[in-house]
């Protein structure tokens, strides 16, 4: 999987960038949040990826920042929302707004958003509610790194999401990634 491009940005087509990574352009979409925020062409640029393969393409979308990418990975696992719709969402709306709106259970304002009906808003907000971490703010909160990879870990290794974020809650702070995946195996293997 791609995780993160680091080149030149050579074009800009909204919603599509071209980056020239060591000689080789990557199209990648980005929302219009992350869009108004890059540099001129010519210029050096990071953008942090998702990677979806779908049936009939497989396209590359592009983040400024964590708390973006973190959004539509949340966005893209909402049944009935693909990554064209998650990409909508976060061009509609800034994070901190999806946010507050999500806490807020604000159904009015993300009904706004362009192919985002009334029954697609409930759904967001019944599976959106307890994905996201709130900051005193209203902002989305980013886990760090280690329970970042802790969680992918355990993931990947068939638990759901809400299981591996239970043991998560229970590792001592500042556990490493090889030992936060093991003690939440082994608190993972007791609840079993």
């Amino acid at each position: 999987m791609i995780g993160r491009l680091t080149g030149v940005l050579l074009e800009k087509n909204p919603p599509q960038v071209l980056v020239d990574v060591g000689g080789v352009g990557y199209e990648v979409e980005v929302p219009m949040s992350s869009f108004y925020n890059l540099p001129d062409t010519g210029a050096k640029v990071t953008l942090l990826t998702q990677f979806v393969v779908r049936e009939d393409a497989q396209l590359l979308y592009g983040f400024l920042t964590q708390k973006e990418r973190l959004a539509f990975r949340q966005l893209i696992k909402v049944s009935g929302i693909g990554a064209k719709s998650a990409l909508g969402i976060l061009s509609g709306l800034s994070v901190d707004d999806l946010s507050q709106a999500i806490a807020a259970q604000d159904i009015a304002l993300l009904v706004r958003i362009p192919g985002i009906g009334k029954k697609t808003a409930e759904r967001m907000l019944l599976e959106l509610r307890d994905k996201f971490t709130f900051t005193g703010t209203g902002g989305l909160s980013t886990p760090p790194s280690s329970t970042s990879d802790v969680l992918n870990a355990l993931v990947a290794l068939g638990y759901n999401e809400r299981e591996a974020l239970a043991a998560i809650k229970l590792l001592p702070a500042g556990t490493g990634v090889s030992d936060g995946i093991r003690l939440a195996l082994k608190s993972l293997s007791k609840t079993g």
